[in-house]
């Protein structure tokens, strides 16, 4: 095998399985576990579990292995088996935690830890199980205590440091201010762990703190892309458009199919009073994804302010042909269209429009006016009463209808 001679390797334990002795066996089930030939394993241990069967040790292999291979339910079975007097009943209870925890049962884990804690109080180990499961549960204010027992005997289990566990919890619990002193204990510099530093910072606004993180691990990891529209968002808080459009603009080269660093790109160009560059930004967070509303949005009311009704137009009828189904640009393109003096085309969206619209009392008033620019009376008439139906109070169209009636 350390040859890389895997098929030859194989074979001579295959071949040799049938005159091995016990402890032979062991040693085959091992390489077996270490090279991944579970299946392969097991036929092996349960032999040996059936000689030995006080070993616990071959369980605690044989549960390892059913865990492995998804097999949940008989490595609970096996694990059930150990009882107090046995040596590796502590590590059965943790185990067992952890299954019964993967099955959603979450009440029957958290009993088994607490089993486990009656017999080792000050494991480091079973309180940090019981903070996570209480974390995954939710119950953060629960998760707290146990991390911090955790904490005060072993800082860091499993390549894990306790703080960052404390920091999350406190963050998730909405205390920020305790949950930075947390993050500020953390002596690693894991890029994952600092960014969630720097967001509790900003969400605590506290973007002083912020800024100086995510720079760090901008410098640390210039490929960590969730960090610029972020780092962004902190410059611009702290008033500081032009580093924050560079920072997006950073990021974009970085990722350039991020739909919302584009958007936030535009908005920070059209703010700085580059409205034509902020256009095509935005056109390319609606070209990554057209149904991305918020973008839309910006386009639409921006062309408005600019009286560009052709590029309303233009926009919408390219998001209709792509799919793109929504009420409310057929009546932002009606209303585009009516001012483009187009009222054939102005006609027929506010009559798409309508079906979806017709409690939108906004957009019945609209299009009552329109039709009756239109010479289309009777239609304007049963478009008021609708309106009316909905807004009775409105003695302004009430009476506007009234005369109608009279004029016909």
């Amino acid at each position: 095998m350390d040859e890389h001679k895997t098929e030859d390797a194989i074979n001579t334990l295959t071949q040799y399985l049938p005159e091995a002795d016990e402890e032979e066996r062991f040693t085959i089930v091992e390489l077996y576990i270490q090279w991944g030939m579970l299946d392969e394993a097991k036929p092996v241990l349960e032999e040996l579990i059936q000689r030995y069967p006080k070993e616990q040790e071959l369980k605690v292999m044989m549960a390892e292995i059913h865990i492995d291979l998804d097999e949940d339910d008989e490595a609970i079975d096996l694990l059930n088996q150990f009882g107090p007097e046995d040596e590796d009943y502590l590590q059965a209870l943790v185990q067992l935690a952890d299954l019964y925890q993967s099955q959603g049962l979450y009440e029957v884990a958290e009993q088994k830890l607490h089993m486990a804690k009656q017999v080792e109080p000050n494991s480091s180990i079973i309180d940090f199980a019981l903070g996570e499961l209480a974390f995954s549960n939710g119950e953060y204010s629960k998760s707290i205590p146990f991390y911090e027992n955790a904490m005060h005997h072993e800082p860091v289990i499993g390549d894990i440091e306790v703080a960052t566990r404390l920091a999350e919890a406190h963050a998730a619990n909405g205390e920020f201010e305790r949950s930075l002193e947390m993050f500020q204990k953390v002596e690693e510099e894991n890029p994952d762990v600092m960014f969630r530093y720097g967001f509790v910072a900003f969400q605590a606004n506290r973007n002083d703190i912020a800024i100086k993180v995510w720079e760090n691990l901008m410098d640390k990891d210039p490929y960590f892309q969730s960090v610029y529209p972020h780092l962004a968002q902190a410059y611009d808080s702290e008033g500081m458009p032009n580093e924050a459009l560079d920072m997006a603009k950073k990021g974009l080269a970085k990722d350039e199919f991020n739909k919302e660093l584009y958007h936030l790109t535009a908005t920070l160009t059209h703010r700085l009073g580059n409205k034509e560059e902020a256009y095509e930004y935005m056109r390319e967070a609606v070209a990554l994804d057209p149904g991305y509303k918020e973008a839309v949005l910006f386009l639409i009311e921006n062309y408005k302010n600019d009286e560009d009704h052709a590029a309303i137009i233009e926009l919408i009828n390219q998001l209709i042909t792509l799919g793109e189904e929504d009420p409310n640009y057929l009546w932002e393109l009606a209303q585009a269209y009516e001012e483009e003096e187009q009222f054939k085309e102005a006609l027929e969206q506010y009559r798409q429009a309508y079906p979806s619209l017709k409690e939108d009392t906004d957009f019945l008033k609209a299009y009552g006016y329109f039709l009756v620019e239109e010479g289309l009376m009777q239609d304007a008439k049963q478009v008021f009463e609708a309106y009316l139906a909905i807004d009775p109070t409105d003695t302004e169209i009430e009476d506007f209808v009234e005369r109608l009636k009279l004029e016909e």
